[in-house]
């Protein structure tokens, strides 16, 4: 009973957080709405974490050993103290000391667990000065969340993408800019494979690229133990929430000393990376002063990309870092790939130089906070032939030197949460298939599908001034080629004049209706 009970009060997620926010409203600012709750969702995380492994101890007759730490740890799951536990607080929810309570589990589980140093908030709700009243009922918003059931979601992004997107747009944060939904990253790690090296995201944001690799190793029988986690983020609040996302799953990551810019900052300015996956924020305006960065080594054979958009500043910083044989994937606004004067000069370059391995254009509606339909690059320092060891598997590629491949995944994708669009397992197994076969496998005209993906050679590229706008390479049909327009325009003439004459027929059907009533209607 107290099974179905449960489950009939779990609610979706936005629909649980809309609610949560309805309950800070007149409190606190707008702004601060993902602050309150993104704590309490930690809590509530790391309790149904523990209270699951815990029963897992049970279930392996290990009762005598739910209190040893270790066998937390050994799980990447914090062990909490009773004062630090989802249900402790939810018995003292209605006490009017409840905003201590909060802080002091909080206070406690960061004590105790070193990888969450500066992570969390000190002394915040007690500072808050919510009325109790409020935040009981906010508590029970919260209560309602199921935050484990999908093993693969980035949760603590999703719900501070959730409430930028929402309530706090006004605070200037690009697009996209913290939470990259599930599926896209699950496609970028399915396209790049980073099974062994470094792993880097020059723009972290809340942590989700790592969260979603990870899954993606354990997932294909990978060592997580084999790859090395390195990003970087400029604003110290997402910065904490990415120790905060990574820590709880057991993921050690290199963010430097301190939360700054990439460009005028770079924490890992000596390393090169095996992979880099990045959503970077989309045109980025004034990124650097007109006599700043104008000499940077970052830039070196290129142009100084412009002050007026960051777009090609954050594709040459991922290629100075990429190693020999590195590879990235990221996520840019679909304006990068046919921009004029130095962007088309870079650009240029970089497709001479070899680089730019694919191109695929997304479907719209993927993010919470934009719904432009977004463009994913995929950076390659070796088209070369050659054969590596993949996960244990020998992986033979074939030379794609001077060889681009355009997809398009715009008519992919299923409805999500109603208004979003999210790419199926199917659509990404598609994708990587597609890919993998043009890098491995000889291909020829026949391999290329209209309104789906071209394999384009250097020649033509340069004759179409080195766009990089798919649909300028890819096939597609002309579905009005074979229309009799004279036939046509008849057959819908014929059906207006159906429309109208039914809605005549209805209008005399109503003023009979009002004439038998005793009023007399003039339409």
């Amino acid at each position: 009973m107290a099974k179905g009970t449960k489950a009939k009060q779990e609610k979706c997620m936005e629909a649980a957080l809309w609610e949560s926010a309805n309950k800070l409203r007149g409190a606190v600012e707008p702004s601060e709405y993902k602050h309150v709750v993104l704590s309490l969702i930690f809590l509530k995380y790391a309790s149904d974490k523990f209270e699951e492994r815990k029963q897992e101890l049970i279930d392996e007759g290990k009762k005598a050993y739910i209190d040893f730490v270790d066998f937390y740890t050994m799980k990447s799951v914090f062990y909490l103290a009773p004062e630090s536990r989802w249900s402790y607080i939810m018995e003292q929810s209605k006490q009017s000391d409840i905003a201590l309570k909060i802080d002091t589990a909080l206070f406690t589980i960061e004590k105790n667990n070193p990888s969450l140093k500066g992570a969390l908030p000190d002394n915040y709700y007690s500072r808050l000065g919510l009325d109790t009243a409020k935040l009981a009922s906010l508590l029970d918003e919260i209560n309602k969340i199921e935050l484990t059931k999908d093993k693969e979601q980035d949760v603590m992004g999703r719900v501070y993408e959730y409430f930028l997107s929402n309530f706090a747009l006004q605070e200037g944060k690009g697009k996209g800019e913290f939470y990259t939904p599930k599926c896209i990253v699950n496609l970028i790690a399915e396209l790049i494979e980073p099974y062994k090296g470094k792993i880097y995201d020059p723009c972290c944001g809340s942590g989700g690229m790592f969260v979603q690799s990870m899954k993606f190793i354990q997932a294909h029988n990978g060592n997580t133990r084999e790859v090395a986690v390195f990003g970087q983020e400029s604003t110290n609040t997402t910065l904490k929430l990415a120790r905060m996302n990574l820590a709880i799953r057991g993921i050690s990551g290199n963010f430097g000393t301190k939360a700054v810019s990439t460009f005028t900052d770079d924490q890992h300015k000596n390393e090169k990376f095996d992979y880099i996956m990045a959503n970077p924020p989309f045109n980025q305006k004034a990124w650097r002063g007109e006599d700043e960065l104008t000499d940077d080594s970052r830039w070196d054979g290129y142009e100084v990309p412009p002050t007026s958009n960051a777009n090609y500043g954050w594709i040459l910083h991922m290629v100075s870092h990429l190693s020999q044989n590195g590879v990235a994937g990221f996520l840019l606004a679909n304006g990068a790939l046919s921009g004029d004067g130095t962007e088309l000069a870079i650009r240029k370059k970089l497709i001479e130089n070899d680089l730019v391995e694919a191109i695929m254009i997304l479907p719209r509606n993927l993010f919470y906070t934009t719904d432009i339909s977004v463009t994913l690059w995929i950076i390659n320092r070796n088209k070369k032939a050659r054969t590596v060891m993949q996960n244990g598997v020998a992986k033979t590629y074939r030379d794609r030197t001077k060889e681009v491949l355009f997809v398009d995944l715009r008519q992919m994708g299923s409805p999500y949460e109603k208004k979003y669009i999210e790419l199926t397992e199917d659509d990404r197994k598609k994708v990587a298939e597609t890919y993998h076969a043009w890098q491995t496998q000889e291909w020829t005209d026949e391999n290329n599908i209209d309104e789906y993906c071209y394999s384009a050679k250097f020649d033509e590229i340069e004759a179409k001034g080195f766009s990089l706008v798919p649909s300028k390479y890819i096939k597609f049909v002309n579905r009005d080629e074979n229309i009799d327009y004279d036939t046509k325009m008849k057959q819908l003439q014929a059906e207006l004049t159906d429309l109208l004459k039914q809605e005549e027929e209805s209008k005399k059907d109503l003023l009979q209706v009002f004439k038998e009533l005793g009023y007399e209607i003039k339409l």
